[in-house]
């Protein structure tokens, strides 16, 4: 137990020796670096040359620590750069989306104004605000109505052909059947051949043709128009051209786009003035104005011979 107590007072003499040589050493240096004198600076220039390289290797692990920190900065700034340009991307996918189907809108209107039809015909344009294309069903809800001028029977267009005709008009809406769907049935005329036929719905983008009287005259890629039979449809709609099937049977591959049907042209045909006569088409009031012409007897010119 001595013994030990003999080491600990030596360690801790120890100790106390070096705390007082390393207290009395910092300030030697404070007074040292507080003195202004020519000497002494001198001694200062030298203790800096004599010490500083030699301890380069001790700043090089805090210069490479402040390079990471820099670093680790630098790429935090890049990473919160990347997340803005990530959010500014997605806001332009939006902005671009949405520019596509205003673009696909117009296309549409513009394809609806560039369709030719008869003077005779009225319209109104309205949009294809719901679609049901059930396997039993072709059928779509248009936005306008009877205070539109929409009545049941008339012709649906979009820029292209035929889509179908309406089917149940109320104030403000209107329920169009497409020409795909099994409850649609519209006399045609295959041209150039003239032979009269039916176009029947079957809930696909190419409806049958039935009862040709020729069938082997048709051919694929003749257009296929409406007749006009019946009055329920104008006269030299376009519906598309014949195509063969697999099968043989003969089918219409319609121009309507049903895929992108957005908006669609309601025909409105206004009744022709009917004349009834001679009269009626000059006019009671001018013929009224024309004073009658005399007829002469010739009976009574043979007595005065």
């Amino acid at each position: 137990m001595a013994g030990n107590e003999q080491t600990g007072n030596a360690w801790r003499a120890v100790r106390r020796l070096i705390v007082g040589l390393t207290l009395f050493l910092f300030f030697a240096l404070f007074i040292l670096w507080r003195v202004d004198n020519p000497r002494v600076e001198r001694f200062r220039m030298a203790l800096v040359d004599r010490f500083v390289p030699n301890m380069e290797w001790m700043l090089v692990p805090v210069t490479q620590f402040t390079r990471i920190v820099s670093d680790y900065q630098s790429y935090a700034q890049i990473y919160e750069r990347n997340q803005e340009l990530r959010q500014e991307l997605q806001r332009m996918k939006g902005w671009q989306e949405a520019a596509l189907q205003l673009e696909q809108t117009n296309a549409q209107l513009r394809a609806l104004n560039n369709v030719q039809l008869s003077p005779s015909l009225g319209f109104v344009t309205g949009e294809v605000i719901t679609d049901s294309g059930s396997p039993f069903s072709q059928s779509g809800l248009l936005n306008v109505g009877l205070i539109d001028g929409v009545r049941d029977g008339q012709a649906a267009v979009d820029g292209l052909g035929l889509v179908g005709r309406i089917s149940g008009v109320a104030d403000h809406t209107a329920r169009l059947v497409f020409l795909t769907d099994v409850s649609s049935q519209v006399p045609v005329i295959i041209r150039p051949s003239n032979q009269r036929a039916i176009l029947h719905g079957d809930n696909t983008l190419a409806p049958r043709i039935l009862f040709i009287d020729n069938p082997d005259e048709v051919l694929p890629g003749m257009r296929v128009v409406t007749s006009g039979d019946g009055g329920i449809f104008p006269p030299e709609l376009l519906i598309g051209q014949i195509v063969r099937a697999s099968n043989g049977e003969v089918r219409t591959l319609l121009a309507a786009d049903f895929e992108g049907l957005e908006f669609v042209r309601i025909l409105r045909s206004s009744p022709l003035d009917q004349i009834s006569g001679a009269g009626a088409l000059v006019g009671e009031d001018v013929l009224e104005s024309v004073p009658p012409t005399p007829v002469e007897n010739p009976v009574d010119e043979d007595k005065d011979h």
